[in-house]
C-alpha cells in the first residue's frame, strides 16, 4: 500500500479527487451513450405502444 494510514485506498486527497473527476466523466459518458442508444432502438421498434 502507501504511506497514507488514513487513506483505505493508499491515494493521496489530490489522487482521489482525480480519479472521482474521471470516474464520473465516464459514467456521464457511458450514461447518456445509453440514452442515445435507447432512443434510437425506440425510434426503430418501439416498445409499450
Amino acid at each position: 500500500m502507501s504511506n497514507h494510514p488514513n487513506s483505505i485506498s493508499g491515494m493521496t486527497d489530490e489522487e482521489a479527487q482525480e480519479f472521482h473527476h474521471y470516474w464520473i466523466q465516464g459514467m456521464v459518458g457511458f450514461t447518456a451513450v445509453a440514452v442515445v442508444a435507447h432512443i434510437l432502438v425506440w425510434a426503430w421498434r418501439p416498445w409499450f405502444v
